[in-house]
């Protein structure tokens, strides 16, 4: 929570709980049923598509979620050398929100816009005025948008929220207040309502901005450096239209630099960019595995308990494995592709770091399951 939380602090749905998802169930069921009840020539696929859309974020979100956690623990490229503490991952467990607000608008826009539905794959002018419109405007905006979010006015009822995150992970990114998303969904909505008002939008042109924007977002703050810096000696104009997690991390830190979004071209524009930022690069990138000097080995139980690892999901992580959740009935696909993983190519590997006082601890955890042992 920021420190004087403002108006629209909270989402709208707050008080469902776990039935928030039921804001999207009108929606679902209308598109999925006129799927499969009107003419050939009458179905809007794109309406219908977009469940899926919203489950693949999801999913990419907990593949960054679960590697930063995994590099986080083995030490190597970490950028800040600090935990993470209980309030932050009670603070940041509801990151969905975001993903179903974005939903509610989609829909809402597939229904009222006529050119936002029905759309074809792919037209190459709307993929090159979404670049366009994004290296340009938006960036531009949202560098003085996020200024403005460290007024003390607006930081303290509604950016301290994010920054309260000073040991980042993936999903920090999408940590704010109701209202910020607000202004976020509108700055991002500038090249995907153009498209949509010229007629030139596709299903590559709005998926792919969204995937770009939730990757390079998730990159920003998984706490730990994957950019070489050989990249930018080989190519040094990249410095300006790509950051880097440590470039990112450093605004975590210390606050009044490194505000661009993606593409840092700003920060050097206006003498906002953090002096360190090259060193702490090189630094991340040459930190080394860590040693334990005490290890913890654990293995699976039955084939749900890969959900109660601190690399799954936190929600079930933080309790004792005990009945199976309804909801990981769904997930059996994923629950026995995995198990076969783990017999064909399993090996022990890392899933928690810890540190009392001067000493290292690991958790690592044997890939084999009880009926194994």
């Amino acid at each position: 929570m920021a420190t004087r939380p403002g108006i629209l602090t909270d989402w709208p749905w707050k008080p469902l709980g776990s039935f928030k998802y039921l804001v999207l169930a009108p929606f679902v069921f209308h598109s999925t049923y006129c799927l499969f009840t009107k003419e050939k020539s009458e179905r809007d696929v794109s309406t219908f598509l977009i469940l899926p859309f919203l489950l693949w974020r999801m999913l990419h979100n907990q593949i960054w979620i679960t590697l930063s956690r995994y590099r986080t623990a083995k030490g190597n490229a970490r950028i800040l050398d600090k935990g993470i503490e209980f309030d932050q991952v009670d603070r940041e467990r509801d990151w969905d929100d975001q993903i179903i607000f974005n939903g509610f608008l989609y829909y809402l826009a597939a229904y009222t816009l006529s050119g936002a539905s029905r759309l074809p794959l792919w037209r190459t002018e709307g993929v090159l005025i979404v670049f366009l419109l994004h290296a340009g405007p938006v960036e531009f905006l949202y560098y003085w948008l996020h200024r403005a979010l460290h007024h003390h006015y607006l930081y303290s009822r509604y950016h301290s929220h994010h920054h309260s995150s000073v040991v980042t992970e993936p999903i920090t990114s999408v940590i704010h207040p109701f209202a910020e998303h607000i202004m976020y969904f509108v700055l991002f909505a500038i090249p995907k309502l153009t498209i949509v008002f010229t007629n030139t939008a596709s299903v590559v042109a709005m998926v792919g901005y969204v995937t770009y924007i939730d990757f390079m977002n998730n990159m920003g703050h998984c706490n730990f450096e994957i950019i070489p810096t050989s990249l930018f000696r080989i190519f040094p104009p990249l410095k300006f239209f790509m950051y880097t997690p440590s470039f990112h991390s450093l605004h975590h830190t210390q606050f009044r630099t490194n505000y661009s979004l993606f593409m840092p071209l700003y920060d050097y524009v206006y003498n906002t960019t953090d002096k360190s930022s090259d060193d702490l690069h090189a630094k991340a990138l040459n930190r080394r595995e860590e040693t334990p000097e005490v290890v913890h080995i654990t293995h699976l139980t039955k084939p749900e308990s890969i959900y109660h690892l601190r690399l799954g999901f936190a929600y079930l992580a933080s309790r004792p494995f005990a009945a199976t959740k309804w909801y990981l009935w769904l997930m059996w696909p994923v629950t026995a592709w995995s198990m076969m993983l783990t017999w064909v190519y399993g090996r022990t590997f890392i899933v928690e770091r810890n540190r009392l006082d001067k000493l290292n601890l690991q958790t690592w955890a044997i890939p084999k399951y009880t009926i194994q042992v």
